[in-house]
């Protein structure tokens, strides 16, 4: 479920709000429909939003700060302002002028600064107790600014897909609020200070991860019943040859030219983030679930939890030390295995429907192991897509093909070595369609003339009837189809935590090539997927939806500016600077009221500029 902004003019006036909508399959396509209308705000809740600079740790931590007598709120903006004069006594101390003359003439803004998705960043990082976590893990030294800030900051810099530490310190944390709300002024973030924090930071990865599942199981009662495993790789820019993990090998980036390293992540079926293992560039995606499995045993137990991984993890040695460990589990099987049920696919009977289009059956198979159980999936959505992809294929191999004998009838060639390399690249670009569409040399007098193409009818019927289905293979207990399709199918959060780190979090390129800086790196991404899961779980608890991304999006409008106003002080002309948050939209705020997130938006005085006229 997303949100939806919806503007309404009415009688000259405008008005925002929101509109909770979610996407669901009918017969003419994907549609998408109204769920709820979130209402608008109320004085009370508006007034609720407001907090001060000197409440930031509570706002942060979202604790509610004690309520201010409208009268308590203007000494906060420096000794030099309040409400207005008392009557004077001899005998009590003189107190400060409670009023301002300005000259709005000259009122000016200056700084504007990003302020909402940093604030955004650093609130959940705050809720996860993460500060407190570093706090006791990076013990203070002589360090002037403490190693628990610095992780902070690289980690918020990652939620806001900032790619590189050297463009942090360079250019994006003068252009945000961070040195006020981490209290780390511009002049002491650099580059080596942010390298030297995430060789500190790699150190306690293992203590960050069980803290993170500790987080979960408080603040969304998460259980761990279910694990979901998947990998991915991200590539390098450089040659990295300082880091032996780095090396080519299959790219999901489609990068294959330069080196990468994989990486294996689990998590819940919420797509909360619980653990990953970094692995060398060449390694094949079956062989690290051995590594993967015996690592969170080693950390968080043997219990007998099920472990859910597509076909690319699965081998029949996997299956094996699975099942020597008495772990419980949820595979996909390779396409192979269809064969052996290509005749129940034509059954119309026995099939539980799951959705509209997609039904599912328990079937045996000859290969399987005692006491597991396997699930026939079809789904007439994918098969409707696989069967134009294989027919797509079809007709440019066939186009390839027609090429190559118009060639040849126009050309004969008597090398048949070089006429096969030629037919060899085209049934190599289509293999689908190679195995359905047949091309025979056509020779006279021993020179090649022309190409017999034919289509294996048989070939083509079995392919056709085997698109959109997938065969699952468990040792779990449970007997209903439906129920463990779904489980399956949670395997698509792992793939999206995957498509959020790369895509709005910024994970690839890397440009570290140290090893142990690498896998600093990785982490700090790992840390910033954990505060973007961690905010969806928080939006769906506020009935908000599971898509951070327009929430982000309305926030990060949000700036933070200083307002310089001429006063008169004494006889002296001065300027008095006010540092605000500017005060956000209405449906901003709508947002912002329903997460329960306060602002600090009433002004400090930060500092006073040198007098310039006097009168």
């Amino acid at each position: 479920m997303f949100l939806r902004r919806k503007t309404k003019k009415a009688r000259g006036v405008d008005y925002s709000y929101w509109h909770l909508c979610e996407t669901v399959r009918t017969a003419r396509g994907p549609r998408q429909r109204v769920v709820a209308s979130l209402g608008k705000l109320d004085a009370a809740e508006v007034a609720g939003l407001r907090g001060g600079w000197d409440d930031l740790p509570a706002l942060l931590r979202g604790e509610v700060p004690a309520p201010r007598t409208a009268t308590a709120e203007f000494p906060e903006l420096g000794s030099t302002t309040s409400c207005k004069r008392p009557t004077p006594d001899a005998t009590a101390p003189v107190p400060p002028a409670l009023w301002e003359q300005v000259d709005v003439r000259g009122l000016r803004v200056e700084r504007t600064r990003d302020f909402g998705e940093s604030y955004l960043g650093l609130a959940l990082w705050h809720r996860l107790e993460l500060d407190a976590l570093l706090a006791r893990l990076l013990p203070t030294g002589r360090e002037s600014v403490a190693w628990s800030q610095v992780a902070a900051l690289l980690t918020v810099a990652r939620f806001c897909a900032q790619r590189s530490e050297l463009g942090v310190a360079e250019h994006w944390y003068d252009t945000t609020a961070l040195d006020e709300l981490l209290g780390v002024d511009t002049a002491l973030v650099n580059d080596a200070r942010l390298y030297r924090a995430l060789d500190q930071l790699g150190q306690h990865k293992d203590a960050l991860c069980a803290h993170l599942m500790e987080r979960y199981r408080q603040w969304f009662g998460v259980r761990f019943e279910f694990l979901l495993y998947d990998v991915t790789s991200t590539f390098f820019e450089g040659a990295a040859e300082r880091n032996p993990q780095a090396q080519r090998g299959y790219s999901r980036d489609n990068r294959g030219d330069c080196k990468q390293v994989c990486i294996g992540l689990v998590c819940t079926p919420e797509g909360l983030p619980l653990a990953f293992e970094v692995f060398a560039g060449n390694r094949p995606d079956v062989t690290t679930v051995e590594d993967i499995v015996r690592t969170m045993e080693e950390k968080y137990g043997a219990a007998e939890r099920l472990w859910v991984m597509d076909r690319g993890m699965v081998s029949e040695s996997n299956i094996a030390f699975l099942r020597e460990r008495k772990a419980r589990y949820l595979v996909g099987t390779p396409q192979s295995w269809l064969r052996h049920h290509a005749a129940t696919l034509l059954e119309k009977s026995d099939w539980q429907e799951v959705q509209a289009g997609l039904e599912v059956r328990l079937v045996t198979h000859p290969d399987g192991e005692p006491g597991e159980k396997y699930v026939l999936c079809r789904s007439a959505a994918r098969a409707e897509k696989e069967r134009a992809m294989l027919q797509r294929q079809s007709d440019r191999l066939a186009e390839a093909l027609g090429r190559i004998a118009a060639w040849l009838e126009k050309y004969p060639q008597t090398d048949h070595e070089a006429v096969g390399r030629r037919i060899g690249r085209a049934l190599g670009k289509y293999p689908a369609a190679a195995a359905i569409v047949h091309a025979t040399v056509r020779l006279d007098d021993g020179r090649a003339c022309g190409l017999e193409i034919a289509s294996d009818v048989a070939a083509g019927q079995n392919a056709h009837r085997q698109k959109g289905a997938y065969l699952l293979r468990t040792n779990r207990e449970e007997t209903d189809p439906a129920l463990l399709w779904r489980w399956y199918i949670q395997l698509t959060q792992a793939e999206a935590a995957f498509r959020t780190a790369k895509n709005d979090l910024g994970l690839r390129p890397v440009f570290h090539q140290k090893e142990d800086r690498v896998q600093a790196h990785i982490l700090v991404c790992f840390l910033a997927l954990a505060l973007w899961r961690t905010l969806e779980q928080w939006m769906q608890a506020k009935g908000l939806g599971t898509c951070a991304r327009q929430l982000v999006k309305e926030i990060a409008g949000i700036k933070s500016v200083d307002v310089l106003l001429p006063v008169q002080r004494g006889g002296v002309r001065t300027e008095l600077r006010l540092r605000v948050v500017a005060t956000p939209e209405p449906a901003t705020a709508q947002l912002l009221g329903h997460l329960g997130l306060r602002l600090p938006t009433r002004p400090r005085e930060i500092a006073n500029v040198v007098p310039k006229i006097a009168t």
